[in-house]
């Protein structure tokens, strides 16, 4: 199953997609007398997901195809990000070794080198990112993204598969600048506001064939950056999951973005994309904030 977070009527919703076809949750309440929840974020909460899942696998699927629930084109809805406040983001940086020897530096292989970002940094698709006034040198990264689905601490690698409720794109942006001054800048050079965006469908692990073999790509412009499988991570979804479960308790709706297999310096200007095999892509555009202000006093100026 697919869902998203729309806005419709100046209200975010979540809706289930079917193909081309997509009808929101509050629509299916009525016509089959569920009770589901009508946001993301409650209806992975509530654990009502799975259930969900299993009605729109038997029936709901074909139901929304042929229009028993009314819907509306997939391709019309304004995504938002799939919700604004998960207890926790956590990245991963230098997931790939590709990435790492771009970058010259040597990929952890012992234990993930992971971060926390904050919900302010979230946007959704079509929003704008923003190159920050402190930084010359900001870059973007696609990543696969794991959303947990159920309470998880203490969980074993082979178990991890059960605490995961679905997956999604993401783009993840660092004032790569700063963090060269000194390492210990990680936190700030990943937490600008715009630096998150997720969306703009959430996909449940049924969907997923082999998550191994997804292929995660980087685009800039329309043009391919960089692109790998997620077979070629140093730390794949499941060892992620795992290893953070037993440094604190993840939650219902925690995000790990699992790393990228290249980031792209952006300027103002640019699009940039997250492509995943099977996903609807994630399009953010870049403004850089300086250009903003050098183009107001230039007006300003009269020139």
């Amino acid at each position: 199953m697919r869902l998203a977070t729309v806005k419709l009527e100046g209200e975010e919703t979540a809706v289930i997609i079917a193909g081309e076809k997509a009808v929101t949750v509050e629509e299916v309440n009525k016509n089959e007398e569920k009770n589901w929840a009508t946001s993301l974020s409650e209806i992975i909460d509530s654990g009502q997901l799975g259930e969900m899942t299993d009605w729109y696998n038997r029936e709901g699927k074909q139901k929304i195809l042929n229009g028993t629930n009314a819907g509306v084109d997939a391709a019309s809805l304004d995504y938002q990000p799939l919700y604004r406040n998960p207890s926790k983001i956590w990245g991963i940086g230098l997931n790939y070794v590709d990435h790492a020897s771009d970058l010259g530096e040597v990929a952890p292989n012992t234990e993930p080198a992971s971060f926390m970002k904050p919900t302010t940094s979230i946007i959704g698709p079509g929003e704008t990112i923003n190159i920050p006034h402190q930084s010359e040198r900001t870059t973007a990264e696609a990543e696969l993204g794991v959303i947990i689905g159920k309470v998880c601490k203490d969980v074993e690698e082979a178990d991890a598969m059960d605490f995961i409720a679905g997956y999604t794109t993401i783009i993840d942006m660092t004032a790569e600048d700063i963090l060269q001054r000194n390492p210990r800048y990680l936190t700030r050079s990943k937490s600008f506001d715009t630096f998150f965006s997720f969306g703009p469908q959430f996909v449940t692990p049924d969907e997923v064939k082999d998550l191994m073999k997804l292929e995660v790509s980087t685009m800039i412009n329309g043009e391919l950056h960089r692109k790998n499988t997620v077979d070629h991570m140093t730390f794949n979804p499941l060892n992620l999951v795992s290893f953070h479960s037993k440094v604190m308790t993840l939650l219902p709706g925690d995000i790990i973005s699992t790393g990228t297999p290249g980031a792209v310096v952006i300027n103002d200007g640019d699009v940039v994309e997250c492509r995943i095999e099977g996903f609807e892509p994630l399009l953010n555009h870049v403004r850089d904030l300086k250009v903003k202000v050098k183009e107001e006093l230039t007006a300003e100026a009269g020139v």
